[in-house]
């Protein structure tokens, strides 16, 4: 039962990390289809701007935008069966042609280090990219990079270079998450629908959730939000310039800000609606172009490494006590984003829990923001 106490902790939590981890946040929380609790707190960009956070202020979802496509492509292998002869067990190169043949093994670049690399296995040889899955990529087991620089590559030769990347270790012997599947996952959904990615995820997620404060590129929408109703990111030495309702990522941007990873921008309402849609999806009862028994096959256990436990496209909750998601039921599922933003849901407890912030405003160490996701998501649970 939630109840005045429990909301006056939340509301000391939210106030405490302002102007610590970051300048804005809003916290929505949905039990059993109602909101118990939203509060907004901060400002979008105080070093420019005194505009206050509030309900419908905008943020950059970050990795959050890979949910989106996970559902747009999880809705097309059930409406595109010719697409998808094999549903999500059909082969990349059955939907993108290019993406085949074989590629060695190495080391990627780390995105956190420049100049360093991340060697993800000491095995040397060879994978036949033809062999990767539409599963494989939604479950981060594909053997592909975490990551590359793809914003420091001229931008008429990025498509080429991701196709026919090398890979990082042998496929479905390890989880590494990796955005360069996603971004692979995002020109899938382009070549099955014929259709730009923000059009086709506009078309199977946002308008049947009638989210409408939600976007890629807000500032380039016909009727855009003023810069003062977007929370700011980081300032981006590559860049030149605070983000201000620009994507943060810089992979995301340099693809046009656009991309099956990283790009949409939405509220903490709208992402509590898309988060009760897949809660009320898994009983048969939301909007959302899923069947059932894809939503379950979605949150199920798709691939495992230590603590991490990973569905179709979902982050499955942690097995380390210590991790921010102990708390929540073994049933829960979600995912967060690089810029400080969180969507989780609780089937067990009927739980939708939103944390949108914008702690990249002071740089990327992640301490801050683990340690404020833990007392909120020990707050909701107890």
């Amino acid at each position: 039962m939630w109840n005045e106490d429990k909301t006056h902790i939340l509301d000391r939590l939210l106030a405490t990390y302002v102007g610590r981890v970051y300048t804005a946040a809003v916290l929505h929380i949905r039990q059993r289809g109602r909101v118990v609790y939203e509060r907004a707190v901060g400002q979008t960009n105080p070093q420019v701007s005194p505009a206050l956070a509030h309900r419908h202020t905008l943020f950059d979802l970050a990795s959050l935008t890979k949910l989106f496509t996970a559902t747009t492509v999880l809705a097309l292998v059930h409406q595109y069966r010719e697409a998808f002869p094999q549903g999500v067990d059909t082969r990349v190169a059955h939907l993108i042609p290019e993406f085949r043949g074989e590629r060695p093994i190495r080391a990627y670049e780390d995105p956190l280090h420049p100049g360093e690399w991340v060697t993800v296995t000491e095995k040397a040889g060879t994978v036949n990219a033809g062999e990767i899955t539409v599963r494989d990529l939604l479950s981060h087991r594909s053997g592909l990079p975490a990551w590359r620089p793809l914003y420091q590559w001229p931008r008429e030769h990025i498509r080429e270079r991701v196709l026919h990347t090398f890979f990082s270790y042998p496929p479905r012997t390890r989880v590494v998450y990796s955005d360069i599947g996603f971004i692979l996952l995002g020109w899938i959904v382009e070549k099955v629908t014929a259709m730009r990615l923000d059009e086709a995820i506009r078309r199977w997620v946002f308008t049947p959730l009638h989210l409408s404060h939600t976007a890629y590129r807000p500032l380039g929408e016909v009727a855009p939000p003023r810069e003062d109703e977007v929370a700011a990111t980081e300032f981006c030495a590559w860049r030149g310039r605070r983000m201000w309702g620009e994507v943060h990522d810089e992979n995301a941007w340099a693809l046009g800000g656009i991309a099956g990873h990283a790009g949409i921008f939405s509220t903490a309402e709208d992402v509590g609606t898309f988060g009760q849609a897949w809660l009320d999806v898994l009983r048969g009862q939301s909007p959302l172009p899923l069947p059932p028994s894809l939503a379950r096959e979605a949150v199920s256990l798709q691939a495992e490494e230590g603590h991490t436990r990973r569905g179709l496209g979902w982050a499955l909750r942690s097995t380390d006590p210590q991790a921010f998601t102990s708390p929540l039921s073994p049933r829960s599922f979600g995912h967060t984003g690089f810029t400080g933003t969180s969507l989780h849901v609780d089937p067990t407890t009927e739980t939708v829990i939103v944390c949108l912030t914008n702690r990249v405003y002071y740089g990327r160490d992640p301490q801050g923001i683990m340690e404020f996701r833990g007392h909120v998501y020990r707050a909701v649970a107890q």
